[in-house]
Parts: structure tokens; C-alpha cells; sequence
């Protein structure tokens, strides 16, 4: 347990600290390396743990621009797809889209098989939100194999990996009215603080899969922005979440195939065997066809989208809720039955003619599957559970945070000085993105931030903090977590008890399905629960339980600026949009579009979160002659921010 003088903290510093070991985290060293910055360390739980290494769907995407046959691209034109959902800054659409081709390649270049036809172009198909087959993938486990030939790359370029250590704290300062990072504290197994002087953190840490009930996240996976609200780092669109269907036992998204052979959907009473019926029957009344079609389609709309309501695919997912958080009953998928009164005759065009083309007119969803898709049987398989002798329970789930935290087209903090947020942490998108368009981003900004921070290198800038700066820090970050975990050994409710209340909290109201009464009662409850957690803490008796409080700390924090944004949003009168559908005491609240023009800015400040709305800014107009932009280049001058 940590009880400690701060002169027994063991300090190391390093130019440049990297926090997580995503795609995203694992990028940026590698680019950072590339540039010359050689001292940098990477900090993380584990390289197998996290999103990227353990998740996947149907057919992960990779969003890149089109590289195939006579289809015409550009990056104002793909950043307009990025853009036009609204509520997405247009700089950073444009630096998305610009950067995706330099991106991709360099993964093709580091072993990541995406498919070629026989001429080398790398073959494309539209994905959610893109008109122009911009979309890639290597298969389920895209992420996957892009974080195995990351680290192949860290590993040869001997960078420096710190394992089993859960960074537990940001160190900053301010000086005037700017705020700079300098650097981390970590807890490792052994219940031992680490502190880390750094001129530039890297917060790499992915998206808060640790808020909610029913999530896709990996378990092992929790999220860290916590931290860098607690610290002051101003956010933005943090309401702007992606949800849909997921199976919860193993957590994956049931999209694609497992939708388009049209599957079963089954409730049950909690003991998952009592009470057994098919619910959507009942609101599919002398419209069984149409129902059937509609699951087909959650293939291709597996995003729960408020466009598709109440007569799209997405009535789906609010009826599983129903059933699921507001009945308390669970629903699973069967795939070894035909729904009640199925026949691929009777299905809409669109869905009759994919199954007929590609053979899969068998006569149940599982020989369906099995033929169209034997993959994703097997999956399941590797994962203990056997679709072909048993029902697969779902729910819907978190899946996507399109907000974050709010950095600058370097992917810096847009008010922390040396705070570089990549991957899911940084909110670029908004309202609506194209699928695969995260790992993109990701990627993106491992280039982008390397690339300045090397600038500022060679300029003698972002080095190492001033000491006694540093030590200020030290001291009263290492104070807190220690008067923290001092009442922690005192605590009675178990750190389990502390999180499963924040995620049920969440999924209740803070996920695709939001009221502003429902939000009400779910920010005082937050702002009670933030309050006694501070006061009592949770139950800790092993090393182990330590992160695990600490952990709980920056979720709980988190989940009480998350609430109070959306509570804020919907004040404001944004209505229903993108992933979350608003709900009053009559009917569902229409969406304002004028709110797409604006990004939801969220900080918190002296202990209170505050909301804005701000101008979105234009995808740029840059001057693009060839001389003028070659002495920018050359001068420096695409470093200094407008």
C-alpha cells in the first residue's frame, strides 16, 4: 500500500512521456523516433491490454482516402464527410482526411495486410456515413494486427516500455495564465508510486469504456480522461457517443453477417432460461416481414442512429433497451431457429436479393452463418461460447466516445501546454463520423503531434520542467492520492460496489436514450456519490485495490462532467442527433440543427463544470501555390497556431 515520505518517490525523466499503449500511443513513439526524439518512454497496464489489441467487429474498418480503380478523391473532399454531421471542428477534418493516405501506408509499410487487387490498388467499400469506398480492413481484428505491427516496430527500435504501471495522476503548473503538463505519477503491482518529469505527455489512454454497464470496451480496458479533467484540460462534445448492439458475456458488436441472416430475438426473465418470448413481435404487429428486414438491415446500420427511428432499423435497439434497463429482463439472439414467421420470400428487396446472391438461403441463421460467415461461429467459439448449442445474450452498448478532450490540429491541449491527447481520448469528431474513421484519426495524430513536438525540439522548446515546478507538483499530487488511499483502508463499500453504481448510472441516463428530468436526477446523484467517494473512499486492502479506488476516483469525476454536459445539451434545446435520442414526458424531443454549426466546449474549474458553445471553424481555405506554401514550410510558420 503507498505510505510514503515524496523523497521516497522515485523520479525519471524523460523528454517526452507516453501514456497508453493503443494503436494510437504505440504510433506516436514510433514517429516521435522516427523525428530524432529518442528519449521517450511509453507507460503502460500492459501492451496486450487496452481497446485496440483486444477488440474488433464483423469487418473492423480502417477510413482512409479512396485508392482504387477511377474513383476521384481529395482531402476537402473527404474532409466534407467528416464535417457535414456537424458539431466537428473543420481544421481537424481537414487534417484527418489530409494525413489518412500517409497514415495507411506507413501500416502497409510496417506489415499490416490490407487488401490489394493484382495491380497493387487497395481495394475500398463504403462504410457508415461515406459515399466513396474510402474503407479498408484486414478483417475482424484490424486494431488488432495494426498494435502487433506497432509494437514489432517499438521493439525494433529498442524504445523503452514500462509495464504493469497504471498511471494514477497528471503533474501541471500554471504560470500566468498558462497552464503547462509536466509530467505523471504512476502505481505499480506492488503498490509503488513512480513519478515522471516530462516536457510533453502523450495521453494515449483511450476512451471511457469504464463508465458504463453495457459496453463493448474490453474489460480490461477503463479509459483515463479522468485524470486530465481533474487537471483542468478543457473537452469537448463529450455528449456525442456512438452505442448499438453487443453481446455482453464476450464483448463484440453483433453487426454484419450476425444481423443479415436474421437471427431470433429472445427476452427472458433475469435467471435467463424463465419467461421466455420474442419481444419485437409485439411491436411488429401484422408487420412481420417488414421486422425481419429491418434486423437484416442492423447489419449494414449497426450504429444506433436516431435518423433510423421509428420507422428504421434502430427501433431495434430502443426496444432491447426497453427490455433490458427499463423491464430488467434479458434478451439474447438465437441463431439456431428461425424467427416466428420468417421467409426469405416475404423479405424487402434489398435484403431477399443479398441473401439469394450470396447463397444464404439455408434454412436456419446459424447453417446462414455458417455458410456466409463460418468466421464468426468460430469466434465465439475461441471465446467459450457456442452460438450452434446456445442462445447469445446482448444489449446495447457503449461503443465510441466521438468527444474528448479538445486538442489543436497538432493534437495538442487546447489550454495545456505539452498535453498531447490522441486516439478516442481526443474528441476531434462530432455528431456523426465514418465508420472506421477513429483508427484513422489515431494515426493521424501520432503523426501530427510528432511532428510538432520535433519542431519544438530543435527550437529548444518542450524539454524537461523546472525543478522546483516539478516538485510543487510531486508534492501535492503525491500528498492527495496518499490522504486518498488513507481513507480508502478505512473505507466499508468495496471499490466494486462504487464502480458498478457509476456504470449502471450511466447506462441509465447517459447513454443512447436521455431526458433532461432523467439527467437531472443523475447529476445529483453523481455530484453525492463524487462527494462520498472524496470523503469515505472505497474499500482497499491489496496493491491491486489501490488502482482500482484510484481508477474509480478519475471515473467517477468523469462520469459527473460527462452528465452535466449532456444535461447541458439538452438544456440548451439540441434535441435528438447522431447516437442519443432525447425523450420528454410526450414524445421525442426533434433535433435543432442550427447545433451543428457548434462544438460543446466543458471544463472543470475550481470544482465546477462549465459549458459553452462555440462557433465550429470552416474546413480552411489554405493558399496552395507552390512557392508561397514552399517559404511557409521552410520558415516555419505552419507551426504557429492562428
Amino acid at each position: 500500500m503507498v505510505d510514503m515520505n515524496i523523497m521516497d518517490i522515485p523520479v525519471r525523466k524523460v523528454h517526452t512521456l507516453i501514456v497508453g499503449s493503443g494503436a494510437a500511443g504505440l504510433n506516436a513513439a514510433v514517429q516521435l523516433h522516427s523525428r530524432g526524439i529518442t528519449d521517450i518512454l511509453i507507460v503502460t497496464e500492459g501492451l496486450n491490454m487496452g481497446t485496440s489489441i483486444n477488440t474488433g467487429s464483423d469487418k473492423q474498418t480502417y477510413y482512409k482516402s479512396a485508392m482504387c480503380g477511377s474513383d476521384l478523391d481529395s482531402p476537402v473532399t473527404m474532409a466534407a464527410n467528416y464535417y457535414n454531421p456537424g458539431g466537428m471542428h473543420g481544421d481537424l477534418a481537414l487534417v484527418e482526411a489530409t494525413v489518412s493516405s500517409r497514415a495507411f501506408l506507413n501500416l502497409v509499410n510496417l506489415g499490416v495486410k490490407f487488401p490489394t487487387d493484382t495491380y497493387g490498388q487497395f481495394v475500398g467499400y463504403k462504410t457508415d456515413h461515406d459515399p466513396s469506398r474510402r474503407g479498408s480492413s484486414v478483417g475482424p481484428y484490424t486494431s488488432r494486427d495494426m498494435c502487433r505491427s506497432l509494437i514489432a516496430e517499438v521493439k525494433r527500435r529498442n524504445i523503452p516500455v514500462l509495464e504493469k504501471m497504471d498511471v494514477v495522476s497528471l503533474l501541471t503548473s500554471e504560470n500566468g495564465q498558462e497552464k503547462r503538463v509536466l509530467g505523471a505519477m504512476a502505481l505499480d503491482s506492488s503498490g509503488t508510486l513512480t513519478a515522471f518529469s516530462a516536457g510533453n505527455v502523450v495521453f494515449a489512454v483511450g476512451g471511457p469504456g469504464g463508465l458504463y454497464k453495457t459496453s463493448v470496451y474490453p474489460a480490461v480496458h477503463t479509459g483515463g480522461i479522468g485524470m486530465a479533467l481533474r487537471a483542468g484540460a478543457t473537452a469537448q462534445g463529450l455528449p456525442e457517443s456512438q452505442y448499438g448492439l453487443a453481446s455482453v458475456k464476450f464483448r463484440w458488436n453483433v453487426s454484419g453477417t450476425y444481423m443479415q441472416v436474421v437471427p431470433g430475438f429472445v427476452s427472458t426473465e433475469s435467471d435467463g432460461k424463465s419467461g421466455k418470448r420474442e419481444f419485437l413481435l409485439e411491436h411488429f404487429t401484422g408487420r412481420i416481414s417488414r421486422f425481419h428486414s429491418m434486423v437484416f438491415l442492423k447489419g449494414y446500420q449497426w450504429p444506433f442512429d436516431t435518423k433510423k427511428i421509428p420507422d428504421g432499423s434502430s427501433i431495434i435497439d430502443i426496444l432491447v433497451y426497453r427490455e433490458t434497463v427499463v423491464k430488467g429482463r434479458r434478451v439474447f439472439l438465437e441463431f439456431r431457429k428461425n424467427p416466428s414467421g420468417f421467409n426469405i420470400g416475404n423479405l424487402d428487396e434489398e435484403a431477399r436479393d443479398y441473401l439469394e446472391k450470396s447463397g444464404a438461403i439455408q434454412s436456419t441463421p446459424i447453417e446462414r452463418l455458417r455458410h456466409m460467415n463460418p468466421g464468426a461461429i468460430n469466434l465465439y467459439k475461441d471465446h467459450n461460447i457456442d452460438i450452434t448449442e446456445e442462445m447469445l445474450e446482448i444489449a446495447v452498448c457503449a461503443q465510441h466516445n466521438n468527444g474528448g478532450l479538445a486538442g489543436n490540429h497538432w493534437w495538442e491541449s487546447v489550454n495545456i501546454r505539452g498535453l498531447f491527447p490522441v486516439g478516442e481520448v481526443n474528441g476531434s469528431h462530432g455528431v456523426a463520423r465514418p465508420g472506421g474513421s477513429a483508427l484513422n484519426a489515431g494515426q493521424v495524430g501520432g503523426f501530427r503531434l510528432a511532428e510538432y513536438i520535433a519542431e519544438a525540439s530543435a527550437a529548444g522548446r518542450g524539454g524537461a520542467p523546472a525543478d522546483k515546478a516539478f516538485t510543487r507538483a510531486l508534492l501535492r499530487e503525491s500528498e492527495d492520492i496518499q490522504v486518498f488511499l488513507g481513507r480508502c483502508r478505512k473505507a466499508t463499500r468495496s471499490w466494486k460496489s462504487v464502480r458498478a453504481e457509476i456504470q449502471t448510472r450511466m447506462t441509465r441516463y447517459g447513454a443512447h436514450i436521455r431526458s433532461v428530468e432523467g439527467l437531472k436526477v443523475a447529476v445529483i446523484e453523481a455530484r453525492k456519490q463524487m462527494a462520498a467517494l472524496g470523503a469515505q473512499g472505497c474499500r482497499v486492502s491489496t496493491p491491486r485495490e489501490a488502482v482500482h479506488a484510484l481508477k474509480n476516483r478519475q471515473l467517477c469525476l468523469a462520469h459527473r462532467v460527462y452528465l452535466e454536459a449532456a444535461l447541458f445539451q439538452l438544456e440548451s434545446g439540441v434535441g435528438s442527433r447522431g447516437s442519443a435520442m432525447v425523450q420528454d414526458a410526450e414524445d421525442t424531443v426533434p433535433e435543432e440543427p442550427s447545433f451543428r454549426e457548434k462544438v460543446l466546449e466543458t471544463v472543470l474549474d475550481e470544482g465546477e463544470v462549465k459549458n459553452r458553445w462555440v462557433n465550429r471553424r470552416p474546413v480552411p481555405k489554405s493558399n496552395l501555390w507552390f512557392e508561397t506554401a514552399w517559404a511557409g514550410f521552410r520558415d516555419g510558420d505552419i507551426y504557429r497556431l492562428p
